[in-house]
Formats: structure tokens, C-alpha cells, sequence
């Protein structure tokens, strides 16, 4: 790798002082990435500046094979033709095989186009893009994010669904808000969002950002006109991502392979109606949820779930003194989860584990 006369500076005078201060000369190269060899080409016993590296100084004679410029006037040529302009290297060395002629190899028509600045998306279709880095959002309390979604409960007639709105809170994974109805609509996703407003007891208060995908509902006029009187902020997932806005479709998940399931689907709304009441019921109230410390989403959402953790710690700690032989190391954590982020970064998914 090539550094600059600055960094050599740098890292020699970190080696000297370490030296200065009592160190050995190897470990401290090795301390700061290089070894003593590397430390005497860049400065030679007796000189005070160090070197600067000399490969980019350095005279290196042309390859023998080189291609010559009018060979290379007439790759170029040959790659702007029309019925080459479109294609890659990759497919206009072949063509050219098959009819009978060789100019240079794959590797070079790649170099000698990059060269030319004409190593660019070929063809009609868009080049790849990078995928922009999807939207995270972090709660440390119940209400500051809500996740919200729409998925299908199919019936016992062959091609008609019923569909379950579904608004849960980031923090507590608790249900806020569910109804099933029988299609598809902005209006009934408005009026979905003012009772879990209403439910939640939020006007005059700081309302949640509502995370939601690129669904047709969630761009609907209707549905945004009754965020901006709400006072609801929309956040959108990327298109076609669905782990974007994986909490919700994780809840749905344990919904379709719950035990409990109708494999052969509702018979008529009100049945999937009472069915999904009496799911909610459970899964607010009964599930302990893995991810919250194995309390229930109803206890972490208002607030019990500190007391019954630090009741579980001192149930731990207690059995630790009794038989001490009997544990290794801590005692498991029940330590309460501060804070639930949607779609984090690399760095917060290692802090978030390493703290599990």
C-alpha cells in the first residue's frame, strides 16, 4: 500500500517515542502495523527525514504485446459500430472469433475502453445501481415508532382473501391497533390510524413515526391527508425490500405458523375477525416475546416489564448464593432492553448482540 511522506512521519515518530519511553523497537512496529525492516527503508540509521516511496517515481518499460495506437484506433472503432455499441467485451470478442477476426483479448478491450473513459453501461437497459441505505429509526419508549402493514387471511372460497390491518409499536412489539376487513383502502387505513391515535391517548402529544412500505394504501391520498391532521410522520421502506420493515412482517409470520392457524382458511369475515381478536388477545397478553426478555408486549408497553425483570434478577441471584458451584459465570441477564432500532447499521447490530 502506498503512504504519503506524512504518514511514514507520523508513524516513525510513534515508534521513537515508544522506543524513547522504554519499549523494544519490534513490538512497537508491530504495535503500529509494520516491522523493522519496513521501519529501516523508510529511514536509515543515521538519517533524520524519511524516505518517500519511490514506486510512483519509478520508469517502467512499455510490454512488449502492447497494442499499438492504430490497433487501439481500431478497437475503439469496432466497439462504437453500431451493432457492437450495445454489447460488453465480453460478447464482441466472440462475435468478432466467429467472424474470423482477433484483435486483442477480452482483458484488453476492457482496459483499452476504460482508458478512453468509454468503460460505461452498454445497452438500453439501466445500469446497477447502489441501493441506498434504508431508513432506521430508534425508540426508547412506547408511541415514538410505530411499524404498520397489511397482510392477506385467505377464505375457503378458492381466490377471495380477507385482509388484516395491523399497526404494532416498535419498543413493545405490542398491538396497538388491528381490524380485518374484507379489501384493500386508504380510507380504512385512515380511519385504522385515528383509533390507534385515539387508543393511545396521543392528541396533544408527540405522535410516532409511522414506518410503512411502498404499498398502494400507504401512498393513497386519503391515508396521507388523515397523517397530516394527525400529525403523523410517514416513513417509507425501499421498494421491493421487504426486511425493511421487518418487525411487522416478522409479527406476521408468527401469526400464519401459529398452532392455532386455519390452514383451510375463514369461512366468513366475522369468523377471521373473532379469530384474530382472540390471537391479539394472546399474543399482547400472553406471548412472551423473545426479544423483549420473555416479557409480554402488553407489560413492556405500559411499563411493568422493568419490575418483573429485576424481580427475575434477584430470583437468579438468590439461587447463585445458594449454589454457587453450580454456575460458571454471571447469571442470565434480565436486564431491561433500552432501546429497539429499526433496520440499524453494522455497528449498532454488533453493540445491540454483544449486549444481548
Amino acid at each position: 500500500m502506498m503512504t504519503t511522506p506524512q504518514q511514514r512521519e507520523t508513524v516513525v515518530n510513534l515508534v521513537d517515542e515508544a522506543v524513547t519511553a522504554g519499549a523494544r523497537r519490534s513490538p512497537a512496529c508491530q504495535v503500529v502495523g509494520i516491522n523493522v525492516r519496513t521501519l529501516q527503508r523508510w529511514r536509515a540509521p543515521g538519517e533524520q527525514q524519511v524516505r518517500v516511496d519511490q514506486r510512483p517515481l519509478a520508469k517502467r518499460p512499455e510490454p512488449p504485446n502492447k497494442l499499438s495506437e492504430p490497433e487501439r484506433q481500431e478497437l475503439l472503432e469496432v466497439c462504437n459500430q453500431p451493432e457492437y455499441a450495445s454489447l460488453p467485451p465480453s460478447q464482441i470478442v466472440p462475435k468478432l472469433a466467429d467472424a474470423g477476426r482477433y484483435i486483442a483479448s477480452e482483458s484488453t478491450f476492457y482496459r483499452t475502453l476504460k482508458a478512453h473513459n468509454q468503460l460505461h453501461h452498454r445497452g438500453h437497459a439501466k445500469a446497477p445501481q447502489k441501493q441506498r441505505e434504508p431508513v432506521t429509526h430508534t425508540a426508547t419508549a412506547p408511541n415514538q415508532v410505530w411499524t404498520w402493514d397489511v397482510t392477506w387471511l385467505p377464505s375457503t372460497v378458492t381466490g377471495r382473501f380477507f385482509y388484516l390491518y395491523l399497526v404494532e409499536d416498535l419498543y413493545s412489539r405490542y398491538g396497538v391497533v388491528w381490524e380485518v376487513h374484507e379489501r384493500e383502502s386508504g380510507e380504512l387505513a385512515a380511519e385504522l390510524l385515528e383509533k390507534a391515535v385515539w387508543r393511545e391517548k396521543l392528541h396533544g402529544k408527540t405522535k410516532p413515526v409511522l414506518h410503512n412500505d411502498n404499498g398502494s394504501i400507504m401512498k393513497a391520498q386519503t391515508f396521507r391527508a388523515k397523517l397530516d391532521e394527525l400529525g403523523l410522520n410517514q416513513s417509507f421502506s425501499r421498494p421491493r425490500v421487504s426486511d425493511d420493515n421487518a418487525y411487522v412482517e416478522s409479527f406476521f409470520r408468527t401469526l400464519k405458523y401459529a398452532p392455532c392457524w386455519p390452514a383451510k382458511g375463514f369461512a366468513t369475515l366475522e369468523e377471521a375477525r373473532e379469530w384474530v381478536q382472540q390471537f391479539m388477545q394472546w399474543y399482547n397478553h400472553g406471548h412472551q416475546h423473545s426479544k423483549i426478555r420473555f416479557v409480554t408486549p402488553a407489560q413492556r408497553h405500559h411499563g411493568q416489564d422493568k419490575a418483573i425483570l429485576a424481580k427475575r434478577a434477584e430470583v437468579y441471584a438468590a439461587a447463585k448464593a445458594k449454589h454457587p458451584e453450580r454456575w460458571s459465570g454471571d447469571t442470565r441477564n434480565w436486564t431491561p432492553i433500552a432501546a429497539v432500532t429499526l433496520n440499524p447499521d453494522k455497528p449498532t447490530r454488533e453493540k445491540v448482540r454483544d449486549a444481548a
